[in-house]
This record gives structure tokens, C-alpha cells and sequence, in this order.
């Protein structure tokens, strides 16, 4: 069993996806190639490439990898109506162990968003050097969670949710989360990849009550097979969220962070 197992339909449904101007960043380093090819990992139910896809050209190919293989099929299905002449593959399996099926495969971007500290990150970091083009950069993008945002509402939903669970932030199947042991930048400048930017892009999000708690069925820290109780913690955490709502909605304001990263001497 896998951490995310049974909670593609949630993720397809609530998760975000990548502000417009994410998108622009990394569509602008694939300038000039006619079919770029692009490999997601940690890719979920494809928000990374159901967001990229208006920017990038009919030959444009994703590969999308994912251990949970419920996921990588929502995200077929998901990508499949907005394609075109676009084209998709997916593979099933830890990231760091991702191979190409065609020889001669490069990869011209490696994304990936909310994931990079679940996987071991030196091992997916080499793997990345020896699917990359020359000229490829290497994105790892995240923008916290509803855990760490910092705002009225998501606080009184912490600590709903810890009187159901403990004060330590539940990691699945996996028992407390831990935090990584040291910075993405570091794990990136130890790699091929050493030449390094970070782009810090705000946006603001507006939430529903109902949409929130989709959310959760989504997370590592409050997925219902956690909760001896789960529909009455929805009950109650449906009830908490309309009571702080204005209006009915509930306000996000966050950095979405992009590590874009290559190897030296070769930034487009």
C-alpha cells in the first residue's frame, strides 16, 4: 500500500494546480524545441501537466511517474480530453527508478511539485542527470499545505483535527511526519544540477467550506482511514469552516516556490 492509495478522485477534485505565472517560468525555458519532452514525477492525477499543456506545442510528450498506479490512471483520463495532438505515458513506480522506454529518450523539463520530500532525493537527482538533455532544467515547485498556512481559519482546523489525531502531523500509513533533513537547494547544488534560481511567485486562493474538506481526503495528515470517526470529524470540520468563512469563502494567500535548477554552463 502506498501513502496515497484510494484518494485519486479527491486529489483530481481538489487539489490546486499551478498559478499562471509558474507556468509562463517553465514554458519559457522550452522555448525553441519543437517537441519537448517533459517528465513529472511524483506526478499524482496530473495537475503539472493538465497546467502546462495550453503553453506547450502539439509534439509535446509527457511522462508522468507515480507510485500509485489509481493515480497515474485519474491522470490519463483527466489529461486525455485536452491532448490533442499532445501525447502522454505513465509509470508506475518510485521516481528514482524511472526509466525510458524508447531509446535515446531526453528530457528537455523534470518537474516535480509537493513530492520531493517523500523521495530519496540524491537517488531521483542522478536519475534526473541521466534522462536529462543537455540543456534541461530541473524544477521541484511546492507551496506548503493547509497544515503549515498561516491564517485563522487553518489554525482552528489544525486543531480540529488534532483532537481527533494527536498533536503530531500524521504522515499516512507512515505514522509522524518529518520533516526533510536538510534544504532542497543543498540536495540540488550537491547534484548535477547546481545552478540554481528560485523563483517566489504569491497567489491568493479562495476555498470552500466543502472544498476544503475534499482537500483533506487528499492529504497525508488527514486521510479518513486515519480517523476512528472520520464522517463525524467532516461533520464537525464542515460546521468550523462555514462558521470562519466570509461570505462562504475562506482566503489563502501563499508563495508557490520554484527551485529551477541545470547544469552549470548551459542555462537557455
Amino acid at each position: 500500500m502506498t501513502l496515497f492509495d484510494s484518494v485519486d478522485q479527491h486529489y483530481a477534485r481538489h487539489r490546486p494546480g499551478l498559478p499562471d505565472e509558474v507556468v509562463q517560468l517553465l514554458a519559457t525555458g522550452l522555448a525553441g524545441v519543437d517537441g519537448p519532452r517533459l517528465l513529472d514525477l511524483g506526478a499524482g492525477t496530473g495537475q503539472v501537466a493538465l497546467a502546462l499543456l495550453p503553453a506547450l506545442p502539439p509534439a509535446a510528450h509527457f511522462d508522468l511517474a507515480d507510485q500509485d498506479e489509481g493515480m497515474l490512471r485519474t491522470a490519463l483520463d483527466e489529461l486525455r480530453p485536452h491532448l490533442d495532438k499532445r501525447t502522454a505515458t505513465v509509470h508506475v513506480g518510485p521516481a528514482e527508478q524511472f526509466t525510458p522506454t524508447q531509446p535515446g529518450y531526453e528530457a528537455d523539463l523534470i518537474t516535480c511539485c509537493r513530492a520531493f520530500h517523500w523521495m530519496d532525493r540524491p537517488a531521483v537527482l542522478a536519475m534526473a542527470d541521466r534522462v536529462a538533455a543537455p540543456h534541461a532544467a530541473v524544477a521541484i515547485m511546492g507551496d506548503g499545505s493547509l497544515w503549515t498556512h498561516e491564517a485563522d481559519w487553518t489554525a482552528a482546523l489544525k486543531a480540529l483535527i488534532q483532537a481527533h489525531l494527536g498533536e503530531e502531523r500524521r504522515a499516512g500509513t507512515t505514522g509522524a511526519y518529518r520533516e526533510p533533513g536538510r534544504r532542497y537547494e543543498d540536495d540540488l547544488v550537491d547534484s548535477a544540477f547546481s545552478d540554481l534560481t528560485e523563483h517566489r511567485v504569491p497567489f491568493t486562493r479562495a476555498w470552500t467550506p466543502r472544498g476544503v474538506v475534499g482537500y483533506l481526503r487528499s492529504t497525508s495528515f488527514a486521510r479518513p482511514d486515519l480517523f476512528p470517526d472520520h464522517r463525524r470529524f467532516e461533520e464537525q470540520a464542515q460546521a468550523l469552516l462555514q462558521q470562519l468563512a466570509q461570505d462562504g469563502v475562506l482566503h489563502e494567500d501563499g508563495v508557490f516556490t520554484v527551485l529551477l535548477a541545470r547544469r552549470p554552463g548551459t542555462s537557455r
